[in-house]
């Protein structure tokens, strides 16, 4: 059994049981968090293609942590004229655990 849920502009293939990593979410660490943007509902033959979204399908994560994703380098080189410049981030993420699919 899984689902495609959508959070902010990400969709992501999620089933019971999977720990996956979001654009940093507000909830504190701890809290239930609950989906109801799902495109994709799939349970062996009874697949089900929400148009956009499925009404009777909901999705629940436990949020585990708040971290930082490995750094991301932009670097601008422009050739024999003695410039470069070098910049970097780390996008900050939620990890979340899924716990339920209730369809």
């Amino acid at each position: 059994m899984y689902a495609i849920i959508q959070v902010d502009s990400t969709q992501i293939k999620v089933a019971e049981g999977d720990r996956i990593d979001i654009f940093r979410a507000a909830e504190d660490i701890g809290k239930e968090v609950t989906f109801d943007k799902v495109l994709l509902f799939a349970k062996g033959a009874d697949i089900r293609v929400g148009q956009p979204y499925l009404k009777d399908v909901k999705v629940s994560a436990k949020v585990l942590e708040h971290h930082a994703n490995d750094r991301v380098i932009a670097f601008k080189y422009r050739r024999r004229k003695n410039s470069a410049r070098k910049t970097g981030y780390r996008q900050k993420l939620t990890a979340l655990n899924i716990t339920k699919i209730s369809a």
